[in-house]
């Protein structure tokens, strides 16, 4: 069975998955902590479940969702995964965050990230750790590789910022596409399982029977 551990973290109010099962074997899912302080809430939490982390990974590669990438790269010796599309968003972290949150925080920022990169990930990947496994789903359309990580063996789906509680991630920053979001939740998102639980990249889980009842834009 999974242990699914929620951070809330940085100016954005990013979700920060902390997903392990009955071997102590981890995955980190959207690492957004932007402080030492977040990431030693992230980091105390593993150690005290005595949980190993053996991937890193992205739905996308928006800064509020991996500013915390450098941390779990320098203290469990993890690459990021995310899907290609998304690369030049990563080299591109400061000037991200310098419009989002000012030149304050986009100064504190790592610019090395490129070097911390694994091999792309891509649809119908399998992510392997402890006794479950983790499917990527490409959800193209809030950034151009955005990617959703399916568990169907506990029917579970961590949806960064391409499906939310009774909304859908933004269209309007550079490489967005409405069109392209509405048609990836649609034919890849909404035909999962009705009681598949959602966790969200912002705000609270929902489940898919909720958004398809009850999402305004679906």
């Amino acid at each position: 069975m999974l242990q699914i551990k929620l951070f809330t973290v940085n100016p954005i109010q990013e979700n920060t998955y902390v997903v392990s099962d009955e071997t102590k074997e981890a995955v980190i899912i959207d690492c957004g902590c932007f402080t030492e302080r977040e990431w030693k809430t992230v980091k105390d939490y593993i150690e005290d479940q005595h949980l190993r982390p053996v991937h890193l990974l992205n739905t996308h590669l928006h800064f509020d969702h991996c500013l915390g990438n450098r941390f779990a790269v320098r203290d469990y010796h993890l690459l990021a995964e995310a899907a290609m599309a998304d690369y030049d968003l990563y080299s591109g972290m400061q000037a991200q965050a310098a419009m989002f949150m000012g030149n304050y925080y986009a100064s504190h920022i790592d610019t090395d990230f490129t070097a911390q990169l694994a091999p792309a990930l891509k649809e119908g990947d399998a992510i392997h750790f402890g006794s479950h496994t983790l499917t990527v789903i490409a959800t193209p359309g809030h950034t151009p590789g955005g990617i959703c990580f399916y568990c169907q063996a506990e029917n579970v789906l961590f949806s960064g910022d391409s499906l939310f509680s009774g909304s859908i991630g933004r269209t309007d920053l550079p490489g967005g596409s409405f069109r392209d979001l509405i048609t990836s939740i649609s034919s890849k998102l909404l035909t999962l399982p009705p009681s598949t639980t959602v966790y969200t990249g912002h705000g609270p889980a929902t489940t898919i029977d909720d958004e398809i009842k009850c999402n305004p834009y679906l």
